[in-house]
């Protein structure tokens, strides 16, 4: 069941300043709180979904065009649109996890990572 309280929700409803990147009807960007290199930024979209396969089952057409929309331009905007990783974590259960139920895509670049470990959210 989705917490509509997580912070990611509390984020794309505006009831938490943060420092946006890129915006469009359906999604946003925005600097990771605790970036774990130069470049690292998270994209979630604006509706109600818990994870990936949440948002590619439940989210309509728009939505899903409007979010890869956001991603592309984000990567653009931050110069690593040629160069970058970008990651999705789903669940608890696995050991890069999830910490925030609310569907958020990593984009980290600009420096190569000896561990992994620190993106584990």
């Amino acid at each position: 069941m989705y917490d509509k309280n997580n912070v990611f929700a509390k984020i794309a409803r505006g009831d938490i300043p943060t420092n946006k990147i890129y915006e469009n009807t359906h999604a946003l960007s925005f600097y990771d709180a605790n970036p774990v290199a130069k470049t690292h930024v998270l994209i979630i979209p604006k509706g109600e979904y818990e994870n990936m396969f949440d948002f590619l089952h439940n989210a309509s057409t728009e939505e899903q065009a409007s979010f890869w929309d956001c991603v592309k331009e984000t990567a653009k905007k931050m110069n690593c649109d040629n160069a970058c990783n970008v990651i999705a974590n789903v669940g608890r259960g696995t050991f890069f996890y999830q910490s925030v139920p609310h569907f958020h895509l990593h984009i980290i670049a600009g420096e190569k990572l000896q561990d992994f470990s620190d993106i584990a959210q």
